[in-house]
């Protein structure tokens, strides 16, 4: 099994064991699902033959067990009280990103409407959130993501790597599910602050 693949199945039986969802045994004792052989493989340890998944499959199921992006930005934005403005980091490993392609748009939580700025800035997705009255944000979100194809995300590549070392807080934010997802922030947040 490769390095990265063993990684995410181990953080994977790992939040099985913690969590109140199974994976089914989807996971146990699997070969490399990210190996470019599809054959049956027979194991010495166990003496019986496994196939070997497709691997567009296996993706699915790995990243069924990370929360949304989405879902991680309701329930920041809901755990901190509704702040007038938040600005975090979350690492890509950590969520599925369902809003791909989306730099400007709006985001209501409870009532509440957020203008959001987010860039994958990689590793981390970054998120800039504003209280402010719904507009339409088309223009401008089209114009931020010419701009990221035009610049071939280096600038946001560049600051991913920066932002590695000058992230110095972290915070929680818990899943329904239980699961724990950090945040991370270059400064600390002041509660109730509107700058």
């Amino acid at each position: 099994m490769c390095e990265r693949t063993q990684r995410i199945f181990n953080r994977l039986t790992l939040f099985r064991s913690k969590s109140r969802y199974s994976l089914k045994g989807q996971i146990d004792n699997q070969p490399c699902a990210f190996s470019s052989r599809n054959f049956p493989k027979k194991t010495e340890a166990l003496g019986r033959e496994e196939e070997i998944i497709n691997p567009s499959e296996a993706w699915k199921k790995v990243r069924q067990w990370k929360p949304a992006a989405s879902e991680v930005l309701t329930l920041h934005l809901r755990q901190r009280g509704l702040p007038h403005w938040s600005s975090y980091f979350v690492y890509y490993h950590d969520v599925c990103n369902d809003q791909f392609g989306l730099s400007y748009f709006n985001w209501e939580v409870d009532g509440k409407n957020y203008q959001i700025l987010r860039t994958g800035c990689f590793p981390f997705i970054k998120y800039h959130c504003s209280s402010r009255a719904y507009s339409d944000l088309t223009t401008e979100n089209n114009l931020y993501t010419f701009l990221k194809v035009v610049n071939i995300g280096i600038p946001t590549l560049a600051y991913g790597v920066g932002s590695w070392f000058l992230i110095k807080f972290s915070e929680d934010v818990l899943m329904p599910n239980g699961a724990v997802i950090k945040v991370y922030f270059m400064n600390k947040e002041i509660p109730d602050a509107i700058n």
